[in-house]
């Protein structure tokens, strides 16, 4: 018989930094994944989709989400304590516009968590923006996934501008 224990503050001891946000797996033992996030003043995540479900909790800071409707887009604070459901296969984008780092939980598939692992890069303690053979295996790594990206003039039309 194996014995099961509570646990305070869990982790895996693993944090992947990708392209400026991290995420630090907590618990993955189980049907889902825990992940703790954290994305640093004027980071963003560009527009992109999975069929994943992904839940959030803001647990510090504070984030925009960018909540796209078939004709529109919004982008949408959510603040200390507060909860963003993304349902499977919604476009969504994230962006710290504010001066600290937000920290969120993230409640996920153990699908999304091993695409994090497969395409989180180490941290090394600089961040260093993403060469063309980094993106090059992200958008592989993505298309294996069957992850949708946004080119940069989608991003570009929900207020996200970025080159490389």
């Amino acid at each position: 018989m194996t014995t099961a224990s509570t646990e305070k503050n869990p982790s895996t001891g693993l944090t992947v930094e990708v392209f400026g946000p991290t995420v630090e797996f907590l618990t993955t033992e189980s049907g889902f994944s825990v992940l703790k996030g954290v994305v640093p003043p004027g980071v963003f995540v560009p527009m992109h989709s999975h069929p994943d479900v992904e839940d959030f909790i803001v647990i510090a800071g504070e984030m925009q989400c960018l909540k796209q409707e078939t004709e529109s887009h919004e982008w949408i604070t959510a603040k200390v304590g507060d909860y963003i459901h993304v349902p499977g296969n919604a476009r969504h984008a994230w962006r710290n516009a504010s001066n600290e780092p937000a920290i969120l939980l993230i409640i996920t598939t153990n699908k999304m968590e091993q695409f994090f692992r497969e395409s989180g890069r180490s941290i090394d303690g600089t961040l260093q923006l993403p060469t063309p053979e980094e993106l090059g295996k992200f958008a592989a790594i993505s298309a294996k996934y069957g992850y949708w990206i946004a080119t940069p003039e989608e991003n570009a039309a929900v207020g996200i501008h970025f080159s490389f």
